[in-house]
């Protein structure tokens, strides 16, 4: 919805709005594509209606409204009069409802675009969309593909759950806990693609991060016993409250030891800090409420030389033995080399150079550039700079290394 003259206040309704219009109209219908369809073709008609004529009095009832009528015709050229006719008859109200009355079945939804059936993602582009209240044009250009592409994406992604038999409905428990590990996979996803855009111009996408943090929170209403639903949302908290430090003004990437940490979000600092608190009495704690524990060790830290290394190499030891994951291997060595040296950590990396899934990333190249250069090497620090910086999409990202690179060469 970007580029619609709305205030952010007036968007941010939109999109709370969303998921539940899409939950209400789908139970109604018993048709999930075709209700999101209708609720996104209402929100394309508010950002059109709203600039001129001014935001309705009941804002959820004119979208419920509106959305309704789209859901008609489309059932009216689709179906059977006989059918047609029973759904209008049973979906039609006769008064818009009160926002207080629209049924927030958000969660249910959430769970219902994290089917097992769909990839991550395109279980992350349909969330976007039915929960998030994005429209395709911004997921889009989000992940920089054509319009066409990502329509075709989320329209196949409907169809899929559709055809495996996904309703709007609380999945039995086990399933449940199942999806609900597709759930936070989706929001952690989410959140990484705003945090650090895996391409294009700038560093960050602070709406995919918000939306992110917004659907956590949501989740942790009904999941408030969950350790690892507490760890997620403490993640994505404490990572976030260093997003105003990380950018100049100009959007150029400035690095965690060189960041003002007095323009560091201490609010969001000390919900998140609690919540990691809350996951470790919980316990056992997985693999989010752990790297939140790693991120309050350097949010709550005086100074980057203040960060106590020796414990977060511990935590990220740790995490090793609850995931094969090559990246918290790769952030291990870089603890490690805090501790003990850059050549301890150098040794660590060059096992992972052997990792296909990671031997031509461009962030073990960053990571044995920032060490070489710790320990004194400029000439394979500038190497592995350069090679890092041919490895990202991220044009924020390649300028601050193309610059580490090139200061090195001046030296």
């Amino acid at each position: 919805m970007s580029g619609a003259p709305l205030a952010p206040a007036t968007l941010q309704l939109l999109r709370e709005r969303t998921p539940r219009l899409v939950a209400l109209l789908a139970r109604r219908s018993g048709d999930f594509a075709a209700a999101e369809d209708a609720v996104q073709e209402a929100l394309m008609e508010a950002l059109t209606d709203w600039p001129r004529d001014g935001v309705p009095d009941n804002p959820g009832g004119w979208l419920f409204h509106v959305a309704l009528r789209r859901l008609a015709d489309a059932q009216r050229s689709e179906q059977a009069r006989a059918r047609r006719e029973a759904i209008v008859a049973t979906a039609t109200p006769e008064r818009q409802p009160a926002d207080s009355e629209l049924d927030d079945d958000s969660l249910l939804l959430l769970f219902l675009c994290c089917h097992e059936s769909l990839s991550p993602s395109s279980a992350v582009a349909l969330t976007l969309r039915a929960v998030g209240g994005l429209t395709t044009a911004e997921i889009a250009r989000a992940f920089l593909v054509p319009e066409a592409t990502m329509a075709q994406r989320i329209s196949r992604a409907k169809r899929t759950i559709a055809e495996a038999g996904g309703r709007l409905e609380r999945p039995a428990p086990l399933e449940e806990q199942k999806r609900l590990a597709a759930v936070l996979h989706v929001l952690y996803l989410l959140f990484n693609e705003g945090y650090v855009g895996s391409s294009g111009a700038a560093l960050q996408r602070v709406d995919l991060a918000g939306e992110a943090i917004r659907l956590a929170r949501l989740l942790r209403q009904a999941k408030r016993e969950d350790a690892e639903v507490d760890g997620l949302l403490a993640l994505l908290l404490l990572t976030d409250a260093r997003r105003a430090a990380r950018c100049t003004p100009d959007g150029e990437l400035v690095a965690l030891d060189q960041q003002e940490r007095s323009r560091w979000d201490r609010a969001q600092i000390a919900e998140g800090s609690a919540l990691v608190e809350a996951a470790f009495r919980r316990g056992p704690v997985g693999s989010y409420a752990l790297q939140a524990a790693i991120a309050a060790l350097h949010d709550e830290a005086a100074s980057f030389a203040a960060t106590d290394w020796r414990q977060i190499a511990a935590l990220y030891e740790q995490l090793s033995r609850l995931s094969d994951n090559p990246m918290v291997a790769l952030n291990r060595a870089v603890a490690v080399a805090m501790v003990e040296g850059p050549a301890a950590g150098l040794a660590l990396l060059e096992r992972l150079a052997v990792d296909p899934r990671l031997a031509r990333h461009h962030r073990l190249a960053a990571a044995r550039a920032h060490l070489h250069e710790r320990a004194g090497d400029r000439v394979a620090a500038r190497r592995d700079y350069l090679a890092a910086a041919a490895g990202t999409a991220n044009l924020a990202e390649k300028r601050y290394l193309l610059t580490k690179a090139a200061k090195l060469e001046e030296e």
